[in-house]
């Protein structure tokens, strides 16, 4: 196998989404994955619709690039294959409940003993400590106790969730961070150890300058619709057939975008010619850029507001979203086996992610897994 973890074996203990994104990751990048699954397999494999070949979109999103084996491990033999596969492994990756593991001799002090050069990886919702560890981490609960969701959706409407598990996602690529991290120290002194990562954490990490007003200045942010609390314009704005985003991210840009709007006086007017001043004034600065915006479509001032170097963008659909990347050049799908998923994000001058197994079909490779643990 080809990539900057070739030769690598992965025990993948984990299952939804935020573990097997992580080790998903790790696949494209050539390390061999192996995904242990119960007798009844992933859960997410029923999460439908939407199906593909009667097969959830859900599951497929994230499981490209592995081998599939299904082990009960209430049963002897097949704790005994998974207990092997985890001696082999170079990386061990779950996300059971913290202490789920202990029973069937797969928690880290167990299998380190024999593996001293194991990464480790566990991800949680709230930690293995004794109080968090007793609390079932589903991203949703996560985005309402973190905050965010007092952060999203109108200001006098109700809270909303992200219209992605966010936190899952997140607290899969801090895992893979952490993985990575802990190849590195194994270079240097041969030794493995654990990696932990739970949603919490990486949901407040996430907030950035969010939980930052609190941590460091003591604000409570509050939900502003798709307004931003520290620079305007940084929003949808009306045009004549729907909304542009447009984000002026500093003076030189405001100048810019009110020069091509029309209205290049406002760029030296007082009450707009810093971005503080733009913030506090955005109830007397909105309308006078939405007169403007509303003389044209929303795809003719993208063409000009694009080509003087500010930032905008229409809002897509996904689909819309997806034509985007292609038509500049991203390439976003690539096709394993017959089915299309996306893309990894990352490219490399000497290495690459590569594409090599379809999202596999419950234990599809157990008989020669089966055989090969066994020699």
């Amino acid at each position: 196998m080809d990539g900057p973890l070739s030769g690598l074996l992965v025990a993948d203990f984990s299952r939804i989404l935020a573990g097997p994104y992580a080790t998903m990751l790790l696949a494209d990048l050539g390390a061999d994955v192996v995904k242990v699954e119960a007798p009844g397999g992933d859960d997410t494999r029923s999460w439908q619709p939407p199906i593909r070949d009667g097969v959830s979109t859900y599951y497929l999103a994230v499981n490209r690039n592995k081998r599939s084996i299904a082990l009960d491990l209430k049963d002897s033999g097949d704790l005994a294959a998974a207990q092997e596969l985890a001696r082999r492994a170079d990386i061990l990756v779950e996300n059971f409940r913290p202490g789920g593991l202990t029973r069937f001799g797969l928690d880290y002090e167990t299998v380190a003993a024999g593996n001293p050069g194991l990464i480790y990886a566990s991800i949680s919702g709230f930690g293995s400590g004794p109080q968090g560890a007793a609390l079932p981490g589903y991203d949703l609960i996560v985005q309402a106790i973190s905050g965010l969701m007092s952060l999203t959706g109108d200001p006098d409407g109700e809270p909303f969730r992200a219209g992605i598990s966010v936190f899952d996602v997140m607290a899969g690529l801090h895992a893979t961070i952490g993985v990575l991290a802990a190849l590195n120290v194994r270079h240097e002194t041969g030794r493995g150890q654990r990696v932990e990562a739970n949603l919490l954490s990486s949901a407040l990490s996430g907030l950035v300058n969010q939980s930052s007003a609190y941590v460091a200045g003591g604000v409570v942010p509050h939900r502003m619709g798709n307004s931003h609390p520290s620079l305007f314009p940084y929003e949808p704005l009306p045009c004549a057939d729907g909304d542009l985003i447009i984000t002026a991210g500093n003076n030189g840009q405001f100048r810019k975008l009110v020069e091509v709007l029309g209205v290049p006086e406002l760029a030296d007017d007082p009450r707009f010619d810093r971005n503080e001043q733009r913030t506090a004034n955005r109830a007397e600065l909105r309308p006078l850029l939405v007169e403007r915006l509303r003389t044209r479509t929303k795809l003719d001032w993208f063409s000009d507001i694009i080509a003087a170097g500010v930032p905008c963008g229409p809002i897509n659909t996904v689909d819309g979203g997806i034509a985007f990347a292609a038509d500049i050049g991203l390439d976003p799908v690539v096709t394993v086996g017959s089915i299309p998923t996306v893309r990894n994000p990352l490219t490399f001058s000497d290495s690459a992610a590569s594409y090599r197994l379809p999202p596999p079909e419950l234990d599809e490779h157990g008989a020669e897994l089966r055989k090969w643990l066994t020699e």
